[in-house]
């Protein structure tokens, strides 16, 4: 009884002791505080650790609690804290990967998580058996490596001041890069648009901004990612000039990006680097491409993490530079770039498949009705003038479409709208042709290719215009221009018209702060001279004998009379080809 007694003084005493005024407590809390939860408190106290480090405040100090008051908030910080903590993905090309709680807040939301329905090498599927990888795995590796990254330089170079909201920024910036794909990826905003509405601009990455700024608000995320420490206004600006560029399309500034200052202009290199090309972006999906397709990858990215330095560069600001020995690491990666490439992404059948896919999504846009924000409803083409009906598509469209309204298996309300919106526009002939076009895909019943050759990238009119030529030499078999495919292939690896070596900044063992470029002579012939190879191929749509056979002997002639070299004459059909991967 004696020990209780004196315990139940002893806490009473400290429970007196530790009242104090409020006017030592210096954390500015906001208004609202008092309808914080632990959690709030928690992660308010983390963000002021430096405040509490210094002026020595403890939690007793906080709101005049009592002992048993403290002890319970103790606990639940404790709680709380553990639940906070960031989450541990297995990727399959970076192994363990852990990720800032921030982050797992926004991979949990449906905006992102939509991504998981959208394949990363688009028709590659097709005819790589192993290329079912998604968006959604690629934009978590590239957000580990950007942090992985910036945090390198940081630890090599403290004199930067990279703080942990930039790193923290930088991340964000790696994961939500590609939220503007649609379906199929590029074969959407590259191939499927341009045909859908001629002269309209569209690209992945404005969308990504619109899609990032929905996400936000539908999700209310601005008030947690001011809990962790990120400006409202400056660090948004930041996180989409690194995914999309400057947001001021005024170029006579000396500095376009506000976001962040000319002193920490290298943190613009890191996830889309508009200078060379060399990011984490392109390193993981050398790696996680090359992976799923069974191509050899010959890049170490590891390598380039530790050999990378911030230098200034006379005139141009700071820059990320590599080691001058490293030359041949970034060899390989152009070259690994250029083998993917010829082997996967430029692949001739591939590149048929994602034609037909588009010919298919081109007939059936009409009798699509997506709806939107108020109850509008928005074509497949138009959905991306409308975010929230953009939202719904992904390359689910493909089998929506080819499978008949009744037999259509919905997992979700996003699907079950389209599905209405097909059932309602009923049999008519727009989605029948889709609907056709995509079961040959299925039943591996290509457009036959009748040959190659090889000149300049022509424009779109040009093109129309070859389609109408070829159908009035072949008169003979009814053959029209819509019944002609022609599919431009550029295997460019400039950046605005330069070879990409060009714009790479090197330093020396001796001079490990000084910036400079190589010329092309000790680069050793780094990459071939011939950085653009445009070829074009041209395709006949129908099935019959006899209209392949007229279209393939008057294609021979026309192109003599056009004298376009030959390259080669299809006898084939590109499944063969296609069987060998």
């Amino acid at each position: 009884m004696a020990e209780q007694s004196r315990k139940r003084q002893r806490a009473e005493t400290t429970s007196d002791s530790i009242k104090m005024p409020k006017t030592t407590l210096s954390l500015e809390l906001p208004p609202d505080n008092k309808k914080w939860e632990a959690k709030h408190l928690c992660q308010h106290l983390q963000n002021c650790q430096n405040t509490v480090k210094d002026k020595k405040i403890t939690v007793a100090m906080l709101k005049n609690l009592t002992y048993a008051e403290q002890r319970e908030l103790c606990m639940s910080i404790t709680e709380e804290l553990s639940k906070e903590q960031g989450k541990v993905f297995n990727d399959p090309i970076h192994g363990h990967v852990e990720l800032h709680p921030l982050l797992v807040k926004i991979i949990n939301t449906p905006q992102f998580n939509r991504l998981r329905n959208i394949k990363q090498l688009g028709g590659a599927y097709f005819v790589f058996p192993g290329a079912s990888h998604n968006r959604f795995e690629h934009s978590i590796g590239v957000a580990y490596l950007a942090g992985e990254f910036a945090q390198a330089l940081k630890t090599k170079q403290p004199e930067l001041d990279i703080t942990d909201r930039d790193i923290l920024c930088v991340q964000i910036a790696g994961l939500c890069h590609d939220l503007g794909h649609g379906p199929f990826s590029h074969l959407f905003d590259g191939m499927f648009l341009p045909k859908a509405r001629p002269g309209k601009k569209s690209k992945h990455e404005e969308i990504s901004l619109k899609m990032l700024d929905h996400l936000v608000d539908k999700n209310d995320l601005k008030p947690v990612m001011e809990q962790y420490g990120l400006e409202k206004e400056q660090d948004m600006k930041f996180i989409k000039e690194m995914i999309g560029g400057p947001l001021d399309s005024n170029k006579q500034k000396k500095w376009p990006y506000e976001g962040r200052g000319e002193d920490k202009s290298f943190l613009y290199e890191i996830v889309a680097n508009k200078t060379n090309g060399i990011d984490v972006d392109k390193f993981d999906y050398f790696a996680r491409d090359c992976h799923h397709l069974g191509i050899q990858n010959h890049f170490d990215h590891h390598r380039f993490f530790k050999f990378a330095r911030v230098c200034e560069v006379e005139g141009g600001g700071k820059h990320i530079c590599s080691r001058d020995k490293e030359k041949d690491n970034l060899r390989d990666m152009f070259e690994n770039r250029s083998s993917l490439h010829r082997k996967a992404y430029q692949h001739k059948v591939n590149k048929l498949i994602e034609t037909m896919i588009t010919d298919a999504f081109v007939k059936a846009d009409p009798c699509i009705q997506i709806e939107g924000s108020g109850g509008k409803t928005f074509t497949l083409s138009k959905a991306i003038e409308d975010i929230e009906a953009y939202t719904k598509l992904t390359d689910r469209v493909f089998e929506i479409i080819l499978t008949p309204p009744s037999h259509i298996y919905v997992s979700c309300p996003e699907e079950e709208e389209i599905r209405k919106c097909l059932i309602t526009a009923g049999n008519c002939p727009e989605v029948k042709a889709a609907r056709e076009i995509l079961q040959r895909i299925i039943d591996r019943d290509f457009y036959k290719c009748l040959g190659k050759i090889k000149t300049q990238k022509p424009t779109k009119e040009v093109i129309e215009q070859w389609k109408e030529e070829l159908a009035q030499t072949i008169p003979d078999v009814g053959l029209t221009a819509e019944d002609f495919e022609i599919v431009v292939t550029s295997l460019d690896y400039r950046i605005k018209g330069k070879d990409p070596i060009s714009n790479v900044y090197f330093y020396s063992k001796f001079a490990p702060d000084k910036a400079s470029k190589i010329d092309q002579d000790q680069m050793d012939k780094l990459l071939s001279e011939r950085f653009s190879e445009p070829f074009i191929r041209f395709y006949c749509k129908r099935r019959d004998k006899k209209s392949l056979d007229a279209a393939k002997k008057h294609f021979v002639q026309w192109c003599r009379d056009k004298n376009f070299p030959i390259l080669e004459v299809q006898d084939g059909n590109p499944e063969e080809d296609s069987q060998n991967n």
